[in-house]
């Protein structure tokens, strides 16, 4: 049933069709009189045994969209009745394999029942790798609504909607995007095809099969929402979910690890960032031979690890217990050159391949021998550059560390810690963010049990503003960011009790 509205901006002979063809990122190779062979990013299928009409559809499908219809008349016309059923299998194989893409799009035919144009209204998009196959039309009067969890995104020029951990998307042309609104509650699709310039029934049903492919609705009804009422969904954020599916499950992408899908188009970053102009400054190198000798046994500063939020007012941290704690935890070992060509380092925390995008930013309040301001630690050199002297900025990221580890005054140090986003995401995909904030993990880890080691206070924070950074150092948000802070200083000789775990002092 069609409105009236509908009749103004639909001719009276509007129709459905549906289509399907090859992946666009997929290609078609023929093997032999009978075989060919389909690939895409997810993978490749060969088809060894196919009867002359059924190789015909799998060409057509590659170079045009085709209803099942025409491909069936196709391969009848060659293969005989015999071979529609040959067809079907071989048809069958393209769609579970993630090959093909399915479209909805309304016919827009003449008065007299001459045929007329098509405008495109959905289209269902392998995005990763998994079947490709709409299910059932649903049921005009079933209730529905979009899952709390969907995304749109533009991509390659087109709006997408995704739903966390789904190997497909569905593609909106504008005439068809209205339906995201009008899914934000619960409806169904006659209600739907009953809005004021909405499509007809049956272009909304055929368009929600795709999105029931996709995973793109909840089901249920008004006061009993599984999505929004059982704590195993309720619990999660779309953004956090889309996160966590997108890097947890490899086949809701086309492109996971060490792809270099950048490769083509960018030079590596080198493994050392270009220096800062300001003043330098030379840090003590520790005696590594001497602390193998003299530290703690490491089991004895693991359970002694701990957050500290409180520092020595009286004896702030000195330049060379700031110098040997960056020394020990993060200066650059040495650089080598990898299969890639991409300059790699080694550092004392672990980085995957080797490419130690983190760096460190010391943005220090009370350093004896040190002024204050925003350091730059140049872990090839074993130096501090001077990114900034005080000023609001840094003011700013200070009393956020200050609040975020509920300190009574300024921390002695805030350690900043950056990632040069393009050393990851150069060679890795999906994984690239994930990567880094493994990096971060690991880095801390080490901070704690080396500053544990020296006896300093160390407490790792659980957030702050890459953007706040941005503006008291300078740098592109886009390029280098914060992704981590810690707060660094002097241990005081007695702790409070009031914050973070309670438990008795380790003995000495």
């Amino acid at each position: 049933m069609t409105t009236a509205l509908d009749r103004i901006h639909l001719p009276a002979a509007a129709r459905t069709v549906r289509r399907l063809r090859l992946r666009p990122d997929g290609a078609f190779a023929p093997l032999g009189p009978r075989a060919v062979r389909l690939t895409a990013p997810v993978g490749a299928l060969d088809l060894p045994d196919l009867a002359p009409g059924a190789r015909e559809a799998v060409a057509a499908l590659a170079a045009g969209e085709h209803t099942e219809e025409e491909l069936a008349a196709l391969v009848a016309a060659r293969d005989g009745d015999t071979g529609l059923l040959r067809w079907q299998l071989a048809r069958r194989r393209l769609g579970t394999a993630g090959m093909l893409e399915h479209s909805v799009h309304l016919a827009l035919d003449g008065p007299d029942g001459a045929t007329g144009t098509e405008e495109p209204l959905a289209r269902l998009r392998p995005v990763g790798r998994g079947a490709a196959e709409p299910g059932p039309t649903p049921d005009p009067t079933g209730q529905v609504k979009l899952s709390r969890f969907a995304t749109a995104a533009v991509e390659d020029g087109a709006l997408l909607v995704r739903s966390p951990g789904s190997p497909l998307a569905v593609q909106l042309t504008t005439r068809a995007a209205g339906l995201l609104a009008a899914l934000a509650g619960w409806t169904s699709p006659a209600a739907l095809a009953q809005l004021p310039g909405a499509l007809p029934l049956d272009a909304v049903r055929q368009t929600l099969r795709l999105f029931a492919a996709a995973g793109l609705l909840a089901y249920g009804a008004p006061g009993a929402e599984p999505e929004a009422e059982e704590q195993r969904f309720a619990q999660w954020t779309a953004a956090d979910l889309a996160f966590h599916s997108r890097t947890r499950r490899p086949t809701s992408v086309a492109g996971y690890g060490g792809t270099y899908r950048f490769g083509d188009r960018f030079a590596p970053e080198p493994a050392s960032p270009a220096p800062f102009a300001g003043e330098k400054v030379a840090l003590p190198v520790p005696d590594l031979d001497e602390l193998t000798r003299t530290d703690r046994p490491f089991t004895e500063v693991l359970e002694q690890r701990r957050s500290v939020r409180d520092h020595d007012e009286q004896a702030p941290i000195t330049l060379e217990q700031l110098g040997g704690l960056l020394y020990r935890s993060a200066r650059r070992r040495q650089t080598f050159t990898g299969g890639d060509g991409q300059e790699l380092a080694d550092r004392p925390y672990p980085s995957g391949g080797a490419v130690h995008e983190l760096e460190l930013y010391p943005l220090v309040t009370s350093c004896a021998g040190l002024e204050p301001g925003l350091w730059h630690y140049a872990t090839d050199r074993h130096e501090l550059e001077l990114v900034s002297a005080p000023s609001p900025a840094t003011a700013q990221l200070v009393k956020s560390a200050r609040e975020s580890c509920l300190m009574q005054t300024d921390p002695q140090v805030v350690l900043l810690v950056t990632a040069r986003f393009g050393r990851v995401m150069w060679k890795y995909e999906t994984v690239a963010y994930p990567l880094v904030l493994k990096h971060v993990g690991a880095l801390y880890q080490t901070l704690y049990l080396v500053g544990t080691a020296m006896d300093l206070a160390v407490c790792g924070l659980g957030g702050g503003d890459a953007a706040d950074f941005a503006a008291a150092s300078g740098l592109d948000y886009f390029t280098e960011g914060t992704v981590g802070e810690l707060v660094i200083g002097s241990r005081p000789p007695t702790l409070r009790q009031d914050v973070g775990v309670p438990r008795r002092e380790a003995r000495r």
